[in-house]
């Protein structure tokens, strides 16, 4: 077994494109139309081609009868989907490709005659076929014939041109390809750009060209809707020929799917106006809502619930795997918030952790007092401004004491809250870190308004150097224009700037290790909540459900398709066998990823060192859209 080239990838794909195989040149067939031979007559005689012909691998011990599939002219194929047995009569079977061509809108026709000689070759049987086409004109007619007893195939294409010019009638070369109806039905096929790069010894073919096919398999579910059990007037062979899976599960769900979505698409367009009231868009509130990561996870999850249990069909394939993707998201995030649930109250870790915050929070208290003290010193032998350090440090002191005390008041109720936040699990995992995120933000408030005051007042400062800066050099800012100008001062104006110039300087040390300090603490806490908000938007995106058929079923994800070679023989048609490329792991995550909650502040690392070093504020809050407080 080889793998056919590229050029024999693009041979099933092209109009008339060469199969190229390592051996001697004599033993691939001329792809190129053949010139008639001089002094014949042009009219008499075509050009010889080479025809694609995709046969379904289930119908390749099917018995004798009529092609049935769809020609397609642009790529010289004909994609055969299945196979009429005898005895039948030709105004059914056109009744029936009819009925089908209405249904999925794809031109079935009878593209020729199968022929499994399981027995000794009968005389009448083959006249019989090739009188066939007579009654079923089609250009090119196919002739696919199983040897008895043997791997061998024959296959051909006629030209016919009626019984007044025999001579004009023509064969052309056939290239036969075998492929799985069953998974070509239930792939799909993704666009080439997004596909990596090709390895070595694999051939994938051009998606342009193998949509004809896909799409004509996917289009043709019509047609296989028919069995061997069916008491219709017309037997076919395709992949479901010996009847359909049934589950008596899968149908009572199918039943009451209809009724239960309805349902909750109803309970959730409540649920969803009542959100949208204008109590809620009231300044506290929506302020709130803006800056809690619960908030806008619930929000996240009543958009996703609306959409899973809309009663509108989905369009297409994609909008059917967003909607599944979702599906699973949903499912695993409140089966990991139950086992979280569990977890917790087994072994009653609410109490235990509402008995150790009240310590906690004294410790860390203490060791803010160490550090403002610290601070208040002379830290790492730096000589501080003694009247801003006492100035700052009792300033952060009595924020602690504060806090402290508001911690103590809250003591009593620390238990129950703890206890409703844990029951907020069962609406899945999410919910709860989103929870713990908020709890985070407000336990270390009292860090936030240090990072907050250290920011403003080295921020000022910063920028009142620069103005100064920019006063001794003759310059100033135009608001107006938003450009630096020059500018002429007197004498006074230069006196005043000197001596605010050297006032900041020299304070500037005092407030910027305030600054350093209190904005590494921030930091810290930032991180955390960041990889708290990381899990959630893990869970959220990740496409489970294509990642599930990825690994279980790889060839419902089609990256293209790659040939080997069944049999390639002198004056035998070439014969191969199509396989599906499953798509790789990395472009399944990129092309179902679903979307996230809210939209975190974006900084590059360039941004965020200009930030901290100017003073401005990186603020620990979900941000929606481009808004910032």
């Amino acid at each position: 077994m080889g793998l056919v080239s590229r050029g024999a990838a693009e041979a099933g794909l092209g109009a008339a494109s060469a199969v190229d195989r390592p051996g001697p040149p004599d033993a691939v067939p001329n792809p190129t139309p053949t010139p008639p031979a001089e002094g014949a007559d042009p009219g008499s005689s075509r050009p010889s081609m080479v025809l694609k012909a995709f046969f379904p691998t289930c119908c390749a011990s099917a018995d004798s009868g009529l092609l049935v599939g769809r020609w397609v002219p642009e790529q010289s194929s004909a994609v055969v989907l299945a196979v009429v047995h005898f005895p039948f009569i030709p105004i059914q079977v056109k009744e029936l490709l009819a009925q089908v061509q209405q249904a999925s809108q794809v031109g079935v026709t009878v593209l020729g005659t199968w022929c499994h000689r399981r027995q000794e070759p009968e005389e009448s049987l083959g006249h019989f076929l090739e009188g066939l086409g007579a009654i079923f004109s089609h250009k090119p007619w196919f002739q696919l014939c199983r040897e008895r007893g043997s791997k061998s195939w024959s296959c051909k294409a006629t030209h016919w041109q009626g019984p007044a010019s025999p001579a004009a009638s023509g064969e052309d070369q056939v290239m036969l390809i075998f492929y799985d109806q069953r998974k070509v039905l239930l792939s799909q096929l993704h666009p080439p750009t997004a596909l990596p790069n090709r390895q070595a010894g694999d051939t994938t073919a051009s998606a342009g060209g193998l949509a004809a096919v896909f799409d004509t398999v996917a289009r043709s579910e019509a047609l296989f809707q028919s069995d061997r059990f069916d008491e219709g007037p017309v037997r076919l062979s395709h992949w479901q020929s010996e009847g359909m899976e049934a589950s008596i599960l899968v149908e009572l769900a199918k039943w009451a799917a209809g009724p239960v979505c309805l349902f909750l698409a109803c309970l959730l367009s409540l649920i969803s106006a009542a959100s949208a009231c204008r109590v809620f868009k009231l300044w506290p509130l929506s302020f709130i809502w803006s800056k809690l990561s619960t908030c806008e996870q619930l929000r996240h999850r009543l958009e996703q619930l609306t959409l899973i249990f809309s009663t509108q069909k989905a369009e297409s394939p994609a909008q059917l795997m967003r909607k599944a993707n979702m599906l699973v998201s949903v499912l695993l995030d409140v089966a990991l918030g139950l086992m979280l649930l569990s977890w917790l109250h087994r072994k009653d870790l609410i109490g235990q952790l509402a008995d150790a915050l009240i310590p906690v929070a004294d410790h860390v208290a203490e060791e803010l007092q160490h550090l403002l003290q610290w601070l208040m010193g002379a830290p790492a032998g730096l000589k501080m401004n003694r009247a801003l350090d006492q100035v700052l440090g009792r300033f952060f002191l009595y924020h602690i004491h504060l806090w402290i005390s508001y911690i103590h008041l809250m003591s009593p109720f620390i238990e129950r809250i703890l206890w409703h936040v844990g029951l907020s699990a069962c609406l899945g995992l999410t919910v709860a870190l989103s929870i713990l995120s908020d709890i985070i933000a407000l336990l270390t408030f009292h860090i936030y308004c240090f990072y907050v005051y250290g920011a403003r007042l080295y921020c000022l400062k910063i920028h009142g150097l620069s103005s100064l800066w920019r006063l001794f050099r003759g310059k100033k800012w135009n608001v107006l224009r938003q450009r630096v100008d020059s500018c002429s001062y007197d004498l006074d104006q230069l006196f005043i700037g000197t001596l605010l110039f050297t006032i900041l300087v020299f304070l500037l040390p005092t407030t910027a290790l305030y600054y350093l300090v209190f904005t590494l603490l921030r930091l810290l806490v930032v991180a955390v909540q960041g990889l708290i908000h990381l899990l959630v938007d893990l869970i959220n995106s990740l496409p489970l459900y294509s990642l599930g058929l990825r690994l279980c079923r790889p060839y419902r994800l089609a990256a293209g398709v790659k040939f080997r070679v069944l049999e390639h023989e002198t004056g035998r048609p070439l014969r191969l066998l199509m396989q599906i490329n499953p798509l790789p792991y990395s472009r399944v995550v990129h092309t179902y990823r679903l979307p996230t909650c809210g939209c975190h502040p974006k900084h590059s690392w360039g941004s965020l060192c200009r930030k901290l070093f100017f003073g401005e504020l990186i603020y620990p809050w979900r941000q929606r859209g481009n808004k910032q407080d």
